[in-house]
């Protein structure tokens, strides 16, 4: 039933393409953003939830 009613939308076949370049450009994204991230603000980051001078929110 949903084959039909998709095979019969016009050009629906982008969707799963447009899909599949959103999420590799995403994960591409987020690859180059952690391996430029400098050691010691990931080593901070790392350490916040211990951290128990930081005041709570």
């Amino acid at each position: 039933m949903i084959r039909e009613s998709l095979e019969a939308i016009t050009g629906v076949s982008i969707y799963p393409i447009f899909s599949f370049v959103l999420f590799f450009t995403f994960f591409a994204g987020m690859l180059v953003w952690v391996f430029r991230k400098k050691k010691s603000e990931i080593d901070f980051l790392s350490n916040l939830p211990l951290d128990d001078n930081q005041p709570k929110a």
